[in-house]
């Protein structure tokens, strides 16, 4: 007799990976490829789930919790890239690279939960789906092409314009009352400044009433302003 209990949590993977932009367009079959072989991944915040330069087996599907991936400067530094939610996909990208090893590492942000998707699962659906394999290179094209302006943008703005731009890219899905993914040090280096400076720009803000608040917990009040200071970041497409 099959246990449903077995069951359930893989069907509710199934529907969750559906989901993803990834897929989307795509026949139903395909998630319920991805997912063979797939293991559930529960860890407590603070935990690694895979280190930088360990072989790249597995790619993550985030299903509670947060995630991160992140790196440490030559001299200490922690640098976080990217904060995962529910639903989306961590290292997929890792699956095709070259060395076959995990560029970055990756720590849980909360308790999480994952689900460790097979790499082989992965090649051996995009041979079978061929335009699972344009949707990832599509992706990946995009990932380039994004931090082709990251770059631009890094070298060519100021430390306010920058700023700027991170609080109005928070503002697009959370609203005015923002919370910030990253603590203080962590937004500094991911934006390529100094931890003074960043504390001598929030301070400075409040005092001229563009925004209120602190620690992670902020207000935009004067949208426009940094609206207008952000605005060398946009690109026609």
């Amino acid at each position: 007799m099959t246990n449903i209990n077995v069951l359930e949590p893989r069907a509710a993977a199934v529907r969750l990976l559906a989901q993803h932009p990834l897929l989307a367009g795509l026949p139903a079959g395909v998630a319920d490829d991805l997912l063979l072989d797939a293991s559930v991944l529960r860890a407590p915040a603070g935990q690694i789930l895979f280190g930088e330069g360990d072989e790249a087996r597995h790619y993550l599907l985030v299903e509670t919790g947060q995630a991160e991936v992140m790196r440490y400067s030559y001299n200490g530094d922690e640098r976080v890239f990217r904060v995962f939610e529910p639903g989306q996909l961590m290292a997929e990208a890792a699956m095709f690279m070259p060395h076959g090893r995990y560029p970055m590492q990756a720590r849980a942000r909360t308790d999480v939960q994952c689900w460790r998707l097979a790499r082989t699962k992965l090649h051996d659906a995009c041979r079978r789906w061929p335009d699972l394999a344009l949707k990832l290179l599509a992706g990946m094209s995009q990932a380039v092409y994004d931090q082709v302006n990251k770059v631009d943008w890094m070298t060519s703005s100021s430390a306010a314009e920058r700023l700027a731009n991170y609080l109005m890219g928070l503002q697009e899905p959370q609203g005015a009352t923002l919370t910030l993914p990253l603590n203080q040090r962590q937004l500094a280096a991911h934006l390529g400044i100094r931890a003074e400076t960043l504390s001598r720009l929030l301070n400075d803000w409040q005092a001229q009433g563009y925004i209120s608040g602190k620690r992670s917990q902020w207000v935009v009040t004067d949208p426009a302003h940094l609206a207008s200071l952000s605005m060398t970041a946009k690109r026609p497409f």
